[in-house]
């Protein structure tokens, strides 16, 4: 898996990737930290407010700054990203009061929203050959689940040392290393293709071809079974651990640690598997796993130790199993000018989910109880499922013969087309563009 590093680009890139992820994770304790420093008792709701100004800046910010960076040199883009990044970090130690936070916050996302997916658009043009790309994705799975479980033990380690606000420091420091980093290798730009078409067209494009492309209308169901699952983990763990097993704050974090390692664990597994297996079989039936678990939990209500551990570490590997793949279908399905918005529309998509599960599973856990949240949740998860086995064709074939009765004799894409019955038919890689806007039957 590591030999796709020997591609120095790459080597470069997932380099920033992971000293932005080490900052972004000293960040969250920081944040906690100043959330409390600032509102005291009052700190969970800060906090709490705060995610959801993340996920609504993921929303809505990914694909206007698509449009609006997309087609930029790249590596100036996500340099300057970092920077604004780095420059909210140093300035939030600062903030004496809520809504300061709040507006610094809606900024770090925003920028966030806008490095993501540009920089995952980019990633295809680095690797073309597939297999290195799978390994390039499951190496930035790994690096998301590792940097969960060390970011943490390394924010207590800095606070022996020095204050909490200095961890603001170190996440600037993470972001400037991003920069540079990314400064330092040839990130390909994104072909240049000359459109006229009005700004929302350019906004809604990857939503556009997104919700035309069968295996990734299976892939937003997928989404939603594994926001929903993931849910349950995320949200639910420490009311689980303190006061339906009566058990210390330390096993809360030995509780999302067991999710982290089985997220771990199938990110390791998941490169060879898809050299042997379809994804969209990986995928289905990662989500049944997921589903299984979420009605295995109801049956025991989350008050037995040892089963939650084994559940928890399931959903984590149900739910690196179910996404991951998701990155080589966003490869497969569009051209590399459109990746960019396609990769923001992914990108939107599926944490519009999660803003979806994540206070469904708060409300109902707190109004109804665990055991009824497994259930809701549950249910969640299979309609996700069903709708992905219906939505994502089960034949997918990369070459698809198809027909154009819009185009003009002597068009430059016509060139390999044969003229029957008045309309013109060829066969190639298809994927939903200018020339192509609906997916054939």
């Amino acid at each position: 898996m590591l030999a796709v590093l020997r591609n120095r680009t790459y080597r470069h890139l997932f380099g920033a990737h992971v000293v932005a992820l080490t900052g972004t994770g000293l960040a969250t304790v920081a944040l906690g930290l100043l959330a409390y420093d600032i509102a005291g008792a009052h700190a969970g709701a800060v906090l709490g407010t705060a995610l959801a100004i993340k996920m609504v800046a993921y929303v809505s910010v990914a694909p206007v700054a698509a449009a609006l960076l997309g087609a930029l040199p790249r590596r100036a883009v996500l340099i300057m990203l970092d920077l604004v990044r780095a420059g909210v970090a140093v300035a939030l130690p600062w903030v004496d009061q809520v809504w300061q936070v709040y507006v610094l916050i809606f900024v770090l996302q925003a920028a966030s929203a806008a490095f993501t997916p540009i920089f995952q658009a980019a990633i295809p043009d680095v690797l073309p050959d597939e297999r290195e790309y799978t390994r390039a994705v499951t190496l930035s799975r790994m690096a998301y689940d590792i940097e969960g479980l060390l970011s943490p033990a390394l924010a207590a380690a800095l606070l022996v040392l020095t204050s909490s606000s200095n961890l603001f420091l170190g996440t600037a420091i993470g972001f400037v290393g991003s920069a540079l980093l990314v400064g330092s290798a040839v990130v390909p730009r994104p072909e240049l293709v000359t459109r006229r078409e009005s700004r929302y067209a350019a906004t809604t494009r990857g939503i556009r071809i997104y919700l035309a492309t069968p295996r990734l209308r299976g892939l937003l169901a997928v989404h939603l079974a594994a926001a929903a699952a993931g849910s349950m983990v995320l949200v639910n763990t420490v009311v689980l651990v303190r006061d339906v097993l009566d058990r210390s704050a330390t096993d809360v974090a030995v509780a999302l640690a067991f999710n982290g390692v089985g997220s771990l664990a199938a990110a390791l597994l998941l490169p060879r598997l898809l050299d042997r297996v379809s994804d969209r079989d990986v995928v289905l039936r990662a989500v049944l796993a997921l589903l299984a678990a979420l009605l295995i939990g109801a049956t025991f209500g989350g008050d037995h130790w040892p089963a939650l551990l084994v559940l928890w570490a399931v959903i984590g590997a149900g739910c690196s199993f179910a996404l991951t793949p998701g990155a080589r279908l966003l490869r497969r399905s569009a051209q590399s000018a459109d990746r960019p918005a396609l990769f923001a529309a992914d990108f939107a998509l599926s944490h519009a989910c999660w803003l979806l599960c994540y206070p469904l599973a708060g409300w109902v856990a707190t109004a109804a109880g665990p055991t009824t949240a497994f259930l809701v949740l549950g249910v969640i998860t299979a309609a996700g499922a069903l709708t992905a086995v219906r939505l994502w064709p089960r034949h997918d074939p990369a070459v698809v013969e198809h027909e154009h009765c819009d185009l003009q004799a002597g068009h430059d894409h016509l060139h390999d087309a044969v003229l029957a019955g008045g309309v013109y038919r060829h066969a190639h890689e298809f994927r939903i563009d200018d020339h192509h806007e609906r997916w054939p039957r």
